[in-house]
């Protein structure tokens, strides 16, 4: 099972790595909170079958709401409101710098909240994998500016409630099943995203913009995309991953997605690596590595298990 873990774990890296090549695509044809209520409204569609066609009893009582409630507020809602907003004051190089810092704050709301412990090798192996992303973007001569000063807020905003996002997650999987988590994160991002888009267009007088995108077979396809593998199969990954390990070692994988977008860029967008990209995606996946390794206590502790079993 933890292996199946950590294969959700890659997976997950894997899609939304991609899924930054779709972002751009779909943005070329519609504002940030069109694409979010598309790509919401698509994954809302393709998880009504685990709805009407499953069968299925709710895992979860009314007095549970609460902490469901509490998990879709963070993410998907003010994840991506936070980050869409964010990215209108900063290019996605320098917001990349600031997400670099989500395993940090994961290990640290992980430790306070779960009382998750980290060896003193996987902390290093943790900032390995953050001065990596770092090196790679600050190589690139990005330079913060005072305008910027809403952007920086904004995604460091997000990357915070990704992180609790992580720890509560972490809590919610124990008592929860993955089908229902998935479902009511993708419910709440559906109904929360397309009311803030309504409510845009009635303002400015543009509801037909609403539906002009759709037309766009680019468009269509990036964010059939987004929502159904970058949204709906990601929150199922993740929260399968929460479930079966710690916050702290699923955190370190949102570096890896970085990794995947710039390789991503190069293959189908044709844009240069430079030797910088090489060091910084060893140095991401040296400390993926590393922080997932078992820790000196779990080996004790897997061997102890071994010799009883013998």
């Amino acid at each position: 099972m933890k292996f199946r873990a950590y294969l959700a774990a890659v997976l997950f890296s894997c899609i939304i790595g991609f899924s930054f090549l779709f972002v751009k695509l779909s943005l070329q044809e519609a504002d940030p909170l069109d694409v979010l209520a598309h790509r919401f409204t698509i994954a809302l569609f393709f998880s009504l079958p685990f709805l009407l066609f499953r069968k299925m009893k709710w895992s979860f009582r009314p007095r549970d709401l609460l902490l469901l409630i509490l998990l879709s507020v963070l993410n998907p809602f003010f994840y991506f409101l936070t980050q869409a907003l964010g990215l209108l004051y900063l290019p996605a190089s320098e917001a990349g710098i600031i997400q670099a810092l989500l395993p940090i704050f994961t290990i640290l709301m992980a430790s306070w909240f779960l009382k998750e412990r980290q060896t003193g090798l996987q902390k290093l192996a943790v900032s390995v994998s953050v001065l990596g992303v770092m090196f790679i973007f600050m190589m690139n001569n990005v330079h913060f500016g005072l305008v910027k000063w809403p952007g920086i807020v904004l995604i460091m905003v997000s990357t915070l409630t990704y992180a609790g996002y992580n720890v509560l997650g972490r809590k919610a999987a124990q008592s929860f099943r993955m089908e229902d988590m998935t479902c009511f994160m993708i419910f709440s991002g559906w109904i929360s995203f397309n009311l803030i888009s309504a409510g845009n267009h009635i303002a400015s007088g543009t509801v037909a913009g609403y539906f002009t995108p759709l037309a766009n077979p680019v468009y269509l396809i990036s964010v059939s995309y987004l929502g159904i593998l970058a949204s709906f199969t990601t929150f199922f990954l993740s929260n399968f991953a929460l479930k079966h390990m710690e916050a702290y070692r699923f955190g370190i994988f949102t570096n890896l997605t970085t990794i995947i977008s710039i390789f991503a860029g190069t293959f189908f967008l044709h844009e240069q690596l430079f030797y910088y990209h090489y060091i910084g995606a060893l140095m991401v996946i040296i400390g993926v590595i590393g922080v997932n390794l078992l820790s000196p206590v779990e080996r004790m502790a897997a061997g102890s298990a071994d010799r009883r079993s013998s």
